[in-house]
């Protein structure tokens, strides 16, 4: 499901393109290069969980085909060999820097209002308690 949507979008160029504009904001000052890459390669894994969210509320449920697929565009390595659902959320949340809380005990104390698993997350802790 994944695969077909981000396939067209061509990563290296759009962090590139997405870094030049973060060093073109702050007038191209010296050094800090890597940050505005490093930055817009969060922002580029954002935008595709952001995409599989999307995907996911009109599709319906996550499977662990469709995270690893999404794990794989990330660049998270073996995502084959991941075999839970949680820790396959864990390591994305991670790679986007997020708190890999998904499903934990650390989730029902969570603060972090812009996490794009905080919805999905809830409704299975409540699930599961």
């Amino acid at each position: 499901m994944l695969r077909h949507a981000v396939k067209p979008i061509n990563r290296h160029q759009w962090i590139a393109e997405a870094a030049y504009y973060k060093a073109l904001a702050r007038k191209f000052e010296p050094g800090k290069e890597l940050t505005d890459w490093l930055e817009a390669e969060t922002d580029y894994y954002r935008m595709l969980v952001a995409l599989y969210m999307s995907i996911l509320e009109e599709d319906g449920p996550m499977t662990i085909l469709s995270l690893r697929q999404l794990a794989e565009f990330i660049g998270i390595q073996n995502p084959e060999d991941i075999l839970s659902e949680i820790e396959l959320v864990g390591a994305i949340q991670n790679a986007t820097g997020h708190s890999p809380c998904f499903r934990s005990e650390i989730n029902r104390l969570c603060e972090e209002m812009e996490c794009p698993w905080r919805a999905e997350c809830r409704k299975l802790v409540s699930a599961w308690y």
